[in-house]
């Protein structure tokens, strides 16, 4: 039986889970390196890669993949309420980007948020990933491969849903708009060219 503090709790787990810090964890693990020392300072897969190697990026990658994945999947199978997923989606993204096992100084979101949006639409998840391949087998940058990606996602989500539900509307400008905050400084070195490459230490 479902009761009224439910589903706030299960978002509070989502947010809890989302802000496991897997990047800071596998590096430790492979390289015993704090990545936070490393690179960018980034706790995401790409800057595990150039701190810690490929299997520890994988690694990070595919958990960082799967709490925002596991999570909204679980809210869409328990209360099967647009909002309550929409809600966990939000929160694990925010975990990973503030959570509070580090200080809420955590990772830019970008494979948790493609772990929510896989769960709540597959379909639009294949579009973004097929564009996110090709920006970066393109421009060699995964920062500039995210951003284009995830500019998609909300145009895909307001053209080819008829119509779109307000939750999943409300979820692709969330992930939007996070995605492109927590890219700034990222966005500043593209403009004078001094970001790194895929694979560059």
């Amino acid at each position: 039986m479902i009761t009224e503090t439910m589903p706030m709790l299960f978002i509070a787990f989502s947010y809890f889970l989302g802000a496991i810090p897997f990047g800071l964890l596998f590096g430790r693990l492979f390289s015993g390196i704090d990545v936070r020392n490393m690179g960018s300072g980034n706790i995401g897969a790409t800057n595990v890669l150039r701190a810690s190697g490929k299997k520890a990026a994988a690694l990070t990658l595919i958990a960082d993949t799967l709490k925002g994945l596991l999570p909204v999947l679980a809210a869409r199978f328990l209360f099967k309420d647009d909002w309550i997923t929409t809600g966990s989606g939000i929160a694990a993204v925010l975990g990973h980007v503030f959570p509070v096992y580090l200080s809420f100084r955590g990772g830019k979101g970008v494979a948790t948020s493609y772990g929510v949006i896989l769960a709540v639409a597959p379909w639009t998840a294949l579009l973004c990933l097929i564009i996110w391949l090709g920006a970066a087998y393109f421009w060699r940058y995964s920062s500039l491969a995210a951003l284009v990606s995830f500019a998609c996602y909300p145009v895909i989500t307001f053209t080819v849903s008829t119509p779109p539900s307000n939750a999943a509307g409300l979820l692709s400008l969330f992930i939007f708009g996070m995605i492109y905050s927590r890219h700034r400084e990222n966005i500043k070195r593209l403009l004078i060219r001094s970001e790194s490459k895929i694979g560059e230490k």
